[in-house]
């Protein structure tokens, strides 16, 4: 019987055989990576478009949340007390000046100026009596036919029945006043609210209210300026900054709800003369003409004020600020077409656009877009934004600047605390990690935001 042979290989040559197979696996992929290896290709240039500063003379328009007010408003009262017979007026129309707005029951009135008519026909006569009883009494006291006493009866009983007659022509003249507030009627011409009382209730003295009438031209519209605001506004015309209307004559505009502008132009008419001390703001007033009554009282609107003009300004689109950790920045292209990080200090706003306070000047490329790709001393390729009108100078073309209370100054870095926020915020590649943006200012009194206002 012959033995079969074993051919089942040992355990070290299995190992030997993973071990050589493994060298020349991987001797096959370094020679085909050595093969297909290319040369590294030189990082593209990040296509920009740039925009040239320019320092101009910029209109500019402050925005207030505003509210209006009827110029003359009438609380319509009773005068006597009694039921309200009949309202004559329709509620919500505009009525003239003497229109006939209520009828009271004349009935108890009439009554009684009736016996004010009697009791002064009676004090007449006993007026009449007196005066004939002097009259005969004078020559007989002469002849010493009566004693100097009767004479002086005669003349006291005639003079207490013409002060009896003229209180009783008084008391005529009352009843019959009451009688004519029986009718009321409107002291203004204006637009009423609706009736407080209905026909038929009794008005006394706690509540004789009944209507409103109001005014509608001229309207006043009311807007407040914060404390912080006014030293800030004065602080920028004492330094030149910003150029105010000759006399103070801002022109005012009103932007309703849906964000049109109201047709009439309005001047400021009043100031008060110190500050609230609950609110900590000062409160201007301006009166507008309201020929159609399209503007009706305690309706909020938004009040522009127009004439100001911001010297040697330096404005910048929006989307041309980033955001970072520690404030705001640009991107500017310089000499060597090298992108370069700057900080700025950006300040009011002017439609979609920002004034920058410090970090630009005239000359200067910033990026405007295309800064996605952009990073810090890279070179880029330029595009040159389209030119955009230059600022008329005229207030009637300047949209409204967005006003911030100011920023503390910074120990360091003046982009570290500038007020205004921006959408973007890309940062670069040496620059400290970037802040999530900041929401814009909802804007208050003084503190408004433009696009609310178009």
């Amino acid at each position: 019987m012959v033995r079969k042979e074993d051919r089942t290989p040992s355990y070290p040559h299995k190992i030997f055989s993973a071990v050589v197979f493994c060298l020349a696996f991987c001797l096959l992929m370094t020679t085909f990576n050595g093969c297909s290896k290319k040369p590294p290709q030189q990082a593209r240039e990040a296509e920009v478009t740039v925009m040239t500063i320019k320092q101009a003379d910029t209109p500019m328009a402050f925005e207030f949340v505003a509210q209006t007010q009827s110029s003359h408003e009438v609380q319509i009262r009773a005068r006597v007390s009694g039921f309200l017979e009949k309202r004559v007026y329709t509620e919500g129309t505009v009525v003239k000046q003497g229109s006939t707005l209520f009828l009271m029951d004349k009935k108890p009135f009439q009554a009684q100026v009736n016996a004010a008519a009697a009791a002064l026909t009676r004090q007449k006569s006993n007026f009449e009596t007196a005066r004939r009883n002097l009259e005969r009494v004078k020559p007989l006291a002469e002849q010493n036919a009566l004693s100097q006493k009767d004479l002086d009866d005669a003349k006291r009983n005639y003079e207490t029945s013409a002060a009896e007659v003229d209180q009783a022509k008084a008391q005529l003249e009352m009843q019959q006043l009451d009688l004519s507030y029986c009718t009321i009627t409107s002291p203004i011409t204006g637009i009423t609210s609706a009736a407080m009382v209905q026909d038929g209730a009794y008005v006394n003295q706690q509540n004789n209210q009944l209507t409103t009438v109001s005014v509608l031209s001229p309207m006043w519209v009311n807007f407040s300026i914060s404390e912080n605001d006014v030293k800030r506004y004065a602080d920028r015309i004492t330094s030149g900054q910003i150029i105010p209307p000759k006399n103070d004559n801002y022109v005012v505009e009103i932007i309703l709800v849906d964000g049109a502008i109201f047709s009439e132009k309005g001047m400021i008419t009043f100031a008060a003369p110190s500050y609230d001390p609950k609110t900590g703001t000062f409160l201007l007033r301006s009166s507008f003409p309201n020929t159609k009554g399209h503007l009706r009282p305690n309706q909020y609107v938004r009040a522009r004020l127009k004439g100001a003009v911001r010297r040697n300004a330096v404005l910048i689109p929006q989307r041309a600020v980033q955001q970072g950790a520690k404030g705001h920045f640009v991107w500017v292209v310089n000499k060597e077409g090298k992108a370069e990080f700057r900080p700025v200090t950006a300040g009011d706003w002017y439609g979609d656009d920002l004034f920058i306070d410090a970090g630009l000047q005239t000359g200067d490329q910033i990026v405007i877009d295309g800064m996605l790709n952009v990073r810090q001393g890279a070179p880029v390729k330029i595009k040159q934004a389209p030119p955009v009108a230059e600022p008329t100078g005229k207030t009637g073309q300047s949209p409204a600047v967005k006003m911030e209370p100011a920023p503390p100054k910074p120990a360091a870095k003046p982009a570290e605390t500038s007020p205004v926020p921006a959408k973007n915020t890309v940062q670069p590649a040496d620059a400290p990690a970037p802040a999530k943006p900041a929401p814009k200012p909802a804007g208050t009194g003084a503190s408004t935001n433009p696009k609310q206002g178009r």
